[in-house]
């Protein structure tokens, strides 16, 4: 019987596939024996899915084999659902089966975060995978087919709740997005309404003043609807109710509203936080040192002792400092305590506009745009060298 160190990772977003990359550089042949476990056989660029959502990029930017990113003789693929994970007898437990671990890196990415909000799980749409990208695209033309049948004006009602990155950049392709269906729908382009409801005070939480006033200019000149500092009590089949019991009609909801940790993390006996493990400096669940959080269901708090948001930059960096520890762990040799770098933030508002923070200086407009991206090719560049970005890179 094998006496190699079994490795098992669970997931494979960005954390999940940072960790498995840097592994196979750190690790020595035969130093441990690594596998991946993920539930399809793609990698998506979750920063993406929002352009395929309203339908102004194809699925197929966002997407990439996994086999492409990884070396097969390095890092075992497992295509499979986890079901549940039991520290106690170190094993994850599938849909088919079961893998047993020596080290966990646990990357299962988020899940909504609806607050409580009664019908939002049940009726609102949701951007968090390519299945559901793909639904929200096919339902929002759907509205506009069954518009010219039925003349229901709620069909040409949009209503997003939140007002954070992922809102803002989905209502900002949707703002590019719905003149076209119109004109292909015959459909007065005015008749349509896209509404975003956030009950913060401000659009764009935490981001700068002056950048957020432009933002919100540009998506109004788009056509967008703010109703900030107003929050969603209750959805319904046929919209929400706001405020003081307000009601919205809409056929369409996409809720944006946040994301908590992955819910087989509580059930698997961690202590939680909106579903998120506070992990030490090392990434390390507490208690556990062979099993290390990293993504959207790790818990880090900065100087200011808030928590980082869980944003694609940071997860990209756990990935990488993971891996070292746990190379460091089969070493017995000192950890790697992690230190998270802001590189920036961009926001994108749709074709040629964005906002964005780097250091000290805002940036708006095309150059901000073309910023974005350079950050998305250079993460391409990152995972898959330059023929991923000739195959995946949006140049225009």
């Amino acid at each position: 019987m094998s006496n190699i160190p079994k490795i098992v990772i669970v997931g494979a977003g960005y954390g999940g596939i940072l960790t498995a990359q840097q592994l196979q550089k750190e690790l020595k042949h035969n130093e441990a024996n690594v596998t991946l476990i993920n539930r399809h056989d793609y990698h998506y660029i979750t920063t993406h899915l929002h352009m395929p959502a309203a339908g102004t990029d194809t699925i197929e930017h966002s997407r990439i084999p996994i086999a492409q990113l990884i070396d097969e003789f390095k890092v075992d693929l497992v295509k499979g659902t986890v079901k549940e994970i039991i520290p106690g007898e170190k094993k994850i437990v599938l849909e088919d089966g079961s893998l047993s671990y020596d080290y966990l890196v646990i990357g299962l990415g988020g899940e909504p975060e609806t607050f409580g909000i009664p019908g939002m799980d049940k009726f609102a749409l949701t951007i968090r995978s390519i299945n559901s990208v793909r639904l929200i695209r096919e339902h929002i033309e759907y509205q506009l087919a069954l518009y010219k049948n039925d003349g229901n004006p709620s069909r040409l009602n949009f209503v997003v709740g939140g007002a954070g990155f992922s809102g803002i950049e989905f209502i900002a392709e949707l703002a590019d997005r719905l003149p076209q269906l119109a004109k292909a729908y015959d459909i007065d382009f005015n008749r349509i309404q896209i509404i975003n409801v956030e009950a913060a005070p401000t659009a764009l939480p935490g981001f700068d003043p002056e950048l957020v006033e432009y933002a919100m200019d540009v998506l109004k000149r788009k056509g967008v609807t703010f109703r900030i500092g107003i929050p969603i009590k209750e959805c319904l089949q046929d919209g929400v109710i706001v405020g003081e019991d307000e009601k919205i009609e809409a056929c369409t909801v996409v809720w944006t509203g946040g994301i908590r940790g992955n819910g087989l993390i509580e059930k698997a006996g961690f202590e939680v936080m909106r579903g998120r493990v506070k992990i030490d400096d090392f990434l390390r669940a507490p208690g556990h040192d062979d099993i290390f959080i990293i993504g959207d269901s790790s818990l880090m708090l900065n100087p200011e002792g808030r928590p980082y948001p869980p944003t694609a930059q940071i997860a990209m960096q756990q990935g990488v400092v993971c891996a070292k520890n746990l190379a460091a762990t089969l070493r017995k040799k000192e950890l790697h305590k992690f230190v998270f770098s802001n590189k920036g933030t961009v926001a994108s508002l749709g074709k040629g506009e964005a906002v964005a923070v780097v250091g000290k200086r805002k940036i708006k407009g095309w150059v901000a745009a073309q910023l974005k991206k350079i950050v998305d090719l250079r993460y391409l560049f990152i995972i898959g060298g330059i023929p991923l970005v000739l195959r995946k890179g949006r140049f225009f």
